[in-house]
């Protein structure tokens, strides 16, 4: 549904759309959806609107929320969306993307999504160089110590922030994971002033790396594009002087 539509009365949703309209709608407003707010935008039935996310959960196209009552994307309607942005068009077009920033700057160049429990990288294009760091297509990597998990958890409302820092240890990765609330919560702060965020060893001892957010028409995360090297080669600093030319794909990204 857009944005700006009209509110749906009962009747006016085919019974046969009800269910891709309520899951249209709760992946449009991007938080998890109490079914009260769902009546109140389709204009269905309470009873109606209970059993339409009882079905999408049963079938694992909702899941519940951490505090039992809201509902938003489950692992199926994840993994759709997935798909389409993996379909081959746009995966086509966004390996261009991400060769030339890998040629230009000679380091790997991943994008990732964020999941229930991480970031999960879509693509990337290698490094060129015979010493470089391992993480295939497929792998979820920890919110609170990488690069693209800090970006995601830094567009978080304070609220949405603090149930993941509550559901999720901050285990040490390395010795310079951040794993009080307080310190990972400033910098996350600082990481939203600024626009960019880094990790310096703390997912793996020895990779440093950065990263942007692509983001929506509604200026809603959807991935981060980062890059990462091995400090044997790159040092912090050096990899935040690529920020422009990450900045830059990442808004031809977003045009796709």
């Amino acid at each position: 549904m857009a944005a700006d539509a009209p509110e749906k009365k009962e009747g006016q949703i085919p019974t046969n759309l009800r269910l891709l309209v309520l899951l249209e709608e709760v992946v449009r407003r991007g938080v998890a959806v109490k079914p009260a707010e769902m009546i109140d935008a389709m204009g269905l039935p309470k009873p109606t609107v209970h059993r339409l996310m009882q079905t999408a959960e049963g079938e694992g196209f909702l899941q519940r929320d951490l505090d039992g009552r809201a509902y938003w994307p489950g692992p199926r309607l994840r993994m759709l969306a997935l798909n389409i942005m993996s379909s081959e068009h746009l995966r086509t077009a966004r390996l261009t993307v991400l060769k030339s920033v890998a040629e230009e700057l000679g380091e790997t160049c991943n994008l990732a999504t964020p999941d229930r429990e991480g970031m999960i990288y879509l693509d990337r294009v290698e490094t060129k160089w015979p010493l470089r760091i391992q993480l295939p297509i497929g792998t979820q990597v920890p919110f609170h110590c990488t690069a693209s998990g800090k970006m995601y958890l830094s567009t978080l409302k304070p609220s949405s922030l603090a149930a993941v820092l509550r559901t999720h240890p901050l285990e040490a990765e390395t010795g310079r994971t951040r794993t009080d609330p307080d310190a990972l919560s400033a910098e996350l702060a600082a990481i939203a002033a600024c626009g960019y965020s880094t990790d310096d060893e703390e997912f793996i001892a020895g990779m440093v790396a950065v990263a942007v957010p692509l983001r929506d028409t509604r200026n809603r995360l959807i991935a981060t594009l980062s890059i990462h090297a091995p400090v044997q080669r790159r040092c912090l600093q050096e990899m935040i002087c690529f920020l422009p030319s990450l900045q830059k794909a990442a808004k031809e990204l977003e045009k796709l």
